[in-house]
């Protein structure tokens, strides 16, 4: 005689409530003015993203490489970083992390764009460069093609 399987629902079937929510995506912003970085983080977190904060290149990238190599590309979703900084310059952030994959993408932000600046971004692989002062509107609605909130 066949055996019949009963099949009890238990809750290990169901997702949990961290699965189900969404994600909120991650920035990593590296601004040595204290006053823009404030600004930056005020307005992306009010338009929906997690924000760390650094006050430099190198701190930033510390904080990214001690976070577990499985968690990192789930952890962070976009990098906004002055190209001039003290001990590490967004540029240096780019020639860094140009071959390390999983890396978030980089937008960079300066006072000093000229064009010999705003291509070797680009050659290295960030993803826009804004000229200060900009629209935070506009690097808002950069940063929403890359990193969608919900």
């Amino acid at each position: 005689m066949a055996e019949k399987k009963v099949h009890k629902k238990t809750e290990d079937h169901l997702p949990s409530k961290a699965s189900i929510r969404k994600k909120i995506p991650h920035i990593l912003l590296a601004e040595d003015n204290y006053e823009m970085r404030k600004l930056l983080a005020m307005s992306l977190r009010k338009n929906g993203y997690e924000v760390t904060e650094f006050a430099d290149g190198s701190s930033m990238l510390e904080r990214y490489f001690s976070v577990d190599s499985v968690q990192k590309e789930a952890a962070f979703d976009l990098v906004i970083s002055d190209v001039r900084m003290p001990i590490l310059t967004g540029i240096e952030i780019l020639e860094r992390t140009y071959d390390h994959k999983g890396f978030p993408q980089v937008i960079l932000i300066t006072a000093f764009g000229d064009e010999e600046t705003h291509k070797q971004a680009y050659l290295l692989g960030a993803v826009a460069v804004f000229d200060k002062p900009f629209n935070i509107d506009e690097l808002i609605a950069k940063v929403q093609e890359i990193a969608p909130s919900y």
